[in-house]
């Protein structure tokens, strides 16, 4: 009897050791916790438009057809610089003063046609008085009245020469302004006092100016993006300047032409510059959007991060929860898309998730 004992005994041994241990990973995940407790909060799923939107590195630049390149009409020594980068300027401003024997011929041209213009006006009233008394012949007096209109052309000629280069019939110095064709900002200069320009054989121009009251938003869109991008379309722009800060514009143009570099088609929104807050060669970011889904969204407050998963307490009954894994996907402002792991109806806790975890 003492050794069946034993024998039982032995048996009873093995099967305890025998026993699989637990699986932990097979372990509850529900938490309970008293309900309606302080600092808990949640919200009920459902289904709501997700936006698709297609972020676009891009950079400012000004308007090409407000870009000024200022040349000097004539060759001459610059005297003196009157305005700096970042100036801004009013239409006929001086901008520049130059030296220049070019404006002493002008002048001199000018004094001659008017000169020969005045002789050939008295030579044609001669002319008309001789010919109405039958003294010369019509040829002569047709000949009379071509002289008196060349001479009059000449004359208009070198007027506008002159007023084209901003001097003085009368004046008998060889100073020569420059001056701004139209208000802008100042954005490079090509000259410095002493310098001997060249007029429009200058390799750069005296001044470059450019009107700022609307910028171009310039980027790139790569061959796979191109599909559900068109002009019209709303955008976004912002740029790290200004942060906080969103610009609504509509896109302009999408290129024509793939860049056999970058394999890319250059967009292009047209933004008003109120303020001229926008300076060119700014970065920024062009958000298009593409299309509108319908998914499902939970505040970022609802997320926790665990062994590099992430997952969310969802409401099962009142101060019960179950800790599910997630699968996130695109931000929409402070909410999040969840593509996997929840469901319409749902109830899923938005604040106080971490004090649900503290209790698990």
């Amino acid at each position: 009897m003492m050794a069946a004992g034993m024998t039982a005994c032995g048996s009873q041994a093995q099967q305890q050791t025998a026993a699989p241990p637990a699986d932990s990973s097979s372990a509850p995940t529900e938490i309970s916790i008293p309900a309606n407790s302080s600092g808990v909060q949640t919200i009920v799923l459902a289904n709501k438009s997700v936006p698709d939107y297609l972020e676009i590195p891009g950079r400012v630049e000004p308007d090409p057809t407000k870009v000024i390149r200022v040349y000097p009409p004539l060759g001459g020594r610059v005297t003196s610089v009157e305005v700096r980068p970042g100036d801004h300027v009013h239409r006929g401003q001086v901008i520049a003063v130059l030296d220049s024997s070019d404006i002493v011929a002008a002048r001199s041209d000018y004094q001659k046609v008017r000169t020969d213009a005045e002789l050939k006006a008295r030579a044609l009233e001669r002319a008309a008085d001789l010919y109405q008394h039958k003294a010369i012949a019509e040829k002569d007096y047709q000949q009379a009245v071509a002289d008196d209109q060349t001479a009059k052309s000449e004359l208009d000629r070198a007027q506008t020469q002159l007023k084209v280069l901003g001097a003085s019939p009368e004046g008998a110095m060889d100073r020569l302004a420059v001056t701004a064709p139209r208000d802008a900002v100042v954005l490079d200069i090509g000259a410095a006092p002493g310098e001997f320009s060249k007029s429009l054989d200058a390799p750069a121009p005296l001044y470059t100016l450019a009107d700022l009251s609307t910028v171009w938003v310039l980027g790139d869109v790569y061959e796979k993006d191109i599909v559900g991008v068109k002009a019209g379309d709303r955008a976004e722009i912002t740029v790290s300047a200004y942060p906080g800060q969103t610009l609504e514009g509509r896109v302009g143009n999408v290129g024509d032409a793939i860049d056999p570099v970058t394999h890319a088609l250059r967009l292009r929104v047209v933004l008003p510059n109120p303020g001229e807050k926008l300076k060119p060669e700014m970065f920024a970011s062009i958000r298009v959007l593409r299309a509108t889904l319908n998914g499902i969204q939970v505040p970022t407050s609802a997320l926790l991060r665990e062994s590099g998963g992430v997952f969310v307490f969802v409401q099962k009954s009142p101060g019960h929860f179950e800790k599910r894994a997630v699968t996130t996907a695109r931000a929409v402002g402070s909410d999040v898309e969840i593509t996997q792991g929840l469901q319409a109806g749902e109830t899923v806790v938005t604040e106080g998730a971490l004090l649900v975890r503290a209790a698990s």
